[in-house]
């Protein structure tokens, strides 16, 4: 068994008690538990913290195909295996015991699975059956609800009875677990089978190389659809937790994602060399996991970078559902983070009926900086290959009139270049495409580098940033003269400087600061994925277009233009700076709803004063901040300011060294 931090993708730890292959495993959700089980008919319980085998459960007679902790392991201490024994069997794993022996499939059960919240198990076996089994008896048994009535009116009392009565458990089970629905359907052996996190569904995935949907009412089960598409044994699926979608793998070297309501396939992704047979999903991130002949991937279905932009002075302009919002800062008060203003409803683009959760929601927006007369903004999404839709709304008056429906095709995203103009990349010739706000074309012009596949803001009117391989090059349209170039790998977003002054490139790993003709000034580099940046406006204090931070996966951290980086705080999940201001960070989460957090940037303040000269806020900062530790001794030591950092330093050989 082999642990994994999936976000920098290295192993953690590795649990090697087995004999031979292991084929289930499972997480406690409360507490450093695992449970795994394999071809030894062995179940063993894990602390992963200790790095040890706690204890091992021996009952099974065959493989063990999978095991799984109860979803409230706090109040249910059971884990439930399934076997080739063709049995399932639930463990009290506080009290090392089997509680019930489920028998009723008549070949090997693959899968077993208990519902989120009702008191029910499900299995997929390769009899061809999925069953149902209602664990309400056992429940009330265990959480002491009431006496159980003793069979064939025997007199549990007697030592005589009750040896009977275990002998008869032994033999034919008992009555704690019920089998409720037998789905019969699938033509072959089945191979998976899961339940609906909320609704009444199941899916299943079969040797016939269909999934196929169920229903559940009180009294009976029923076949919905089938869903057809994979090439071989579909070996896993599952429903997304958050979106209307199925999504099953398969030996075909697939994964596929199904629409539920319209039951049909709308995404797949395919590995060269490699089977599929395992799916599992995060509880509450968009990310799912699939197991492969030579290992595992991580993935999401969708980008959850909300879409957008910069309005003027403090406002904030940005999608969410249908929405297009405008969010204005400067009315932040204590506790909250603004007010939020409907603009436009956004119709679906593209042709074929779009379904949500696979990529259909606008990808970039861009507001019109140029025009201070109404406000423009260029809605970009990658559906049909990428389309645009410029909508138009007047900024005094919130109720005015909107125009949208100006719409056209598009790669990446389009770039406002003055008053009443815009640009987008053509999609099939690479050219550069001047449009008025008419949405008629005024001109078209041939980049002047090839392989160019995206338009970034330029910083200034009339001139825009093209982004190709691992370059970006400073263009400006009217003379189609190239101001500068840079290269930076993995290009994903530009964030100018509000005074146009600098500009900050990032990239997958990393962020380029470079000058408005694009000199470079530093380069940093991350090991996570960097998310989001932006500069400090803060109207005092000398911070504002010097000081630039930005988000990582779980991290707010600084950069200067000299270089100078570090870590402000730590973050719970991923966030999406658009605004610093003196100690406030301001952004957008992936649910696309505005959040303001506190940031302490001292420590970046510090050397930036130093950085400047302006030694008289250095002398101040070091008497009234917070500011201590060995870093910042070394940090100005290396900068040739032993002086400032005496007065950090109280020991004395330190001092003298100094």
């Amino acid at each position: 068994i082999q642990l994994w931090d999936y976000r920098v993708g290295t192993v953690i730890d590795r649990f090697e008690e087995h004999d031979g292959p292991v084929r289930g495993v499972d997480f406690h959700l409360q507490e450093p538990l695992i449970v795994s089980g394999g071809d030894d008919y062995k179940i063993k319980v894990w602390d992963y913290k200790l790095r040890r085998c706690l204890f091992t459960l021996l009952g099974h007679l065959d493989y063990i195909r999978t095991v799984q902790f109860h979803p409230n392991a706090n109040q249910f201490p059971w884990i439930l295996s399934a076997s080739d024994d063709q049995t399932l069997r639930l463990w009290d794993f506080q009290k090392r015991t089997c509680l019930s022996v489920l028998t009723g499939h008549n070949h090997y059960v693959m899968c077993a699975a208990f519902h989120p919240s009702e008191d029910l198990i499900v299995s997929a076996s390769l009899d061809q059956t999925v069953r149902v089994w209602d664990t309400t008896g056992l429940r009330k048994k265990q959480m002491g609800g009431g006496p159980e009535v003793a069979p064939l009116g025997m007199e549990p009392t007697s030592r005589a009875g009750a040896a009977a009565l275990n002998v008869q458990a032994e033999l034919f089970g008992t009555n704690d677990v019920v089998v409720k629905y037998v789905l019969e359907g699938h033509d072959r052996g089945v191979n998976w089978a899961s339940f609906h996190p909320t609704l009444p569904l199941l899916a299943s995935a079969a040797d016939d190389r269909q999934v196929k949907l169920w229903r559940m009412s009180e009294t009976k089960a029923w076949e919905v659809d089938t869903l057809r598409g994979h090439a071989n044994n579909v070996s896993c699926c599952l429903f997304h937790p958050k979106h209307d979608l199925v999504v099953s793998n398969s030996e075909d070297r697939s994964i596929r994602v199904w629409d539920v309501s319209k039951r049909v396939g709308v995404q797949t992704f395919r590995r060269e060399g490699d089977r599929f047979w395992i799916l599992a999903a995060h509880k509450s991130q968009n990310l799912l996991a699939a197991g492969h002949d030579s290992g595992m991937i991580v993935f999401k279905l969708e980008r959850e970078r909300p879409a957008s932009a910069q309005g003027p002075a403090s406002k904030l302009y940005y999608v969410r559902g249908r929405e297009l919002f405008s969010h204005d800062f400067a009315r932040a008060s204590a506790g909250s983070t603004g007010v939020d203003i409907p603009v436009a409803s956004l119709r679906r683009v593209g042709q074929q009926a779009q379904t949500d959760g696979i990529g259909s929601a606008p990808r970039f927006l861009a507001y019109n900086q140029h025009n201070p007369s109404e406000g423009n903004v260029l809605v970009c999404s990658d559906v049909d290959g990428g389309t645009y839709e410029l909508v138009t709304f007047s900024l005094s008056n919130a109720s005015g009139s909107v125009t949208d429906g100006k719409r056209g095709n598009c790669l990446g995203p389009g770039v406002f270049l003055g008053r009443n103009r815009f640009a987008v990349l053509d999609r099939h010739q690479r050219q550069i495409v001047i449009k008025n706000l008419n949405n008629e074309t005024t001109k078209r012009l041939q980049p002047p580098v090839p392989n160019v596949d995206g338009l970034l803001e330029g910083g200034a009117s009339g001139r825009v940033l093209l982004r190709a391989e691992d370059r970006a090059i400073l263009f400006e349209v009217q003379s189609r003269r190239v101001l500068g170039e840079i290269t930076a790998p993995k290009i994903k977003n530009v964030v100018w400087a509000p005074d146009g002054s600098k500009v900050a490139i990032l990239c997958k790993y990393g962020i380029v600061i470079a000058d408005r003709q694009l000199e470079q000034l530093c380069s940093i580099s991350d090991n996570v994925r960097i998310k989001s940046g932006a500069w400090d406006v803060s109207p005092s204090g000398g911070t504002a277009n010097q000081l630039f931070l930005y988000t990582t996966l779980n991290h707010v951290k600084y950069v200067l233009p000299s270089g100078d980086t570090g870590t402000i705080r730590t973050l719970d999940n991923p966030l999406y700076a658009m605004r610093v201001v003196k100690d406030q960070l301001f952004c957008l989460d992936r649910e696309a709803r505005p959040r303001v957090i506190s940031v302490d940037t001292t420590e970046a303040r510090f050397k930036l004063a130093l950085a400047q000269k302006r030694y008289g806020a250095v002398m101040h900062m070091v008497r009234h901040s917070r500011l201590c530790g060995r870093a910042i001794v070394a940090y100005l030591q290396s900068k040739g300011f032993p002086e400032v950092a005496l007065h950090f330093v109280r020991d004395p050989r330190t001092r003298f060294r100094l």
